[in-house]
C-alpha cells in the first residue's frame, strides 16, 4: 500500500504536507486539490498512522519518513508543511536535515511542548490511550462529517483515526524544545495559525523571535485544525509563501 500521495507535475516546485496526530493524510484533501495546479503537492502518512498504521510511532521514524518521502515525491527539496504533532516532526526534519527543506510552514506547533503546554498535552495522550476506541471512533466521525464538507471528511475518515499512535507520538513530543534548535535552520518559516488557537497564537511571537526569517499569518475563525476550517485562505498563504521561496534565492540549500 502507497504511504504517500503525489497531484501535480513532477518538475514543479513541491510541497509535501505533513499531518497531525490521530489523523492521516487525508486531512490535506482540501489543499491537495486547489494546490495541485501550480505545485507537485504531496501528503504522507507517518508511523502509526493512516497506511502506516501497523508500524509503532517513534520520533526518529517519522522524521526518517518525512524524508524519504521528500526523496522519492518531491525530488529531494520541498517545502514542508506541517500541522500540529506534523508541525513539530518538520521542524525537527528542518533542523536536521535543511538540504531538504526550501522552506517551512509550521501550523498549531508555534509553543515548546513543554511547561504549561505539557499537562494538556499528556491529559490528551491519556485519553487517546484509556477511553474506549469505540467511542472515540465514533465522537471523532460525527465531528469530521458534521463539521467540515462531504469530501473533506470522507478524505478524513478513509485514512482512519489511529488513537494508540497518536497517544504514543504526544508523549514523544511532550518536553521537547524546538525553538531554539530551530534557529539554526537557514530557511524561510511561515508560522500560520488560527486565530481561535490560543496556546500558538499567543506563543507565536516569542516562539519566533530568535528564528533568522521568519513571516506571521492568521486566518480569521479558525480553529487548530485551521487548514480545515479556513481551507482557502490557508491554501492561499502557503501558495504565496511557496511562490516566494521559488522566487528568492536559495540560501537554505546551502
Amino acid at each position: 500500500m502507497e504511504t504517500w500521495t503525489a497531484i501535480g507535475a513532477e518538475n514543479a516546485p513541491a510541497i509535501v504536507f505533513v499531518h497531525g496526530t490521530r489523523l492521516s493524510r487525508g486531512m490535506w484533501q482540501p489543499q491537495m486539490a486547489v494546490l495541485s495546479g501550480a505545485f507537485r503537492v504531496v501528503a504522507l502518512d507517518l508511523p502509526g498512522h493512516g497506511a502506516l498504521r501497523d508500524r509503532p510511532f517513534r520520533w526518529d521514524d517519522a522524521v526518517a519518513e518525512v524524508v524519504r518521502v521528500i526523496d522519492e515525491a518531491a525530488g529531494g527539496r520541498a517545502v514542508l508543511v506541517g500541522l500540529s504533532l506534523g508541525g513539530y516532526v518538520a521542524m525537527d526534519v528542518a533542523v536536521r536535515h535543511p538540504e531538504r527543506v526550501a522552506g517551512l510552514v509550521v501550523s498549531g506547533a508555534s509553543a515548546d511542548p513543554r511547561g504549561l503546554l505539557g499537562p494538556p498535552i499528556g491529559a490528551l495522550a491519556t485519553v487517546l490511550d484509556r477511553a474506549p476506541a469505540r467511542c472515540l471512533e465514533g465522537a471523532n466521525r460525527f465531528w469530521f462529517l458534521h463539521r467540515y464538507p462531504a469530501g473533506t471528511a470522507s478524505a478524513i475518515l478513509a485514512g482512519g483515526f489511529a488513537f494508540g499512535a497518536g497517544a504514543a507520538a504526544l508523549r514523544q513530543l511532550r518536553g521537547r524544545r524546538f525553538a531554539t534548535a530551530l534557529a539554526a535552520y537557514p530557511g524561510p518559516i511561515l508560522i500560520l495559525n488560527g486565530q481561535l488557537d490560543p496556546p500558538f497564537l499567543l506563543g507565536q511571537r516569542r516562539f519566533g523571535r530568535a528564528l533568522p526569517d521568519v513571516r506571521f499569518a492568521v486566518l480569521r475563525g479558525a480553529t487548530h485544525l485551521a487548514n480545515l476550517d479556513r481551507p482557502s485562505a490557508f491554501s492561499a498563504a502557503v501558495a504565496r509563501f511557496a511562490a516566494s521561496v521559488v522566487a528568492a534565492p536559495d540560501r537554505a540549500a546551502g
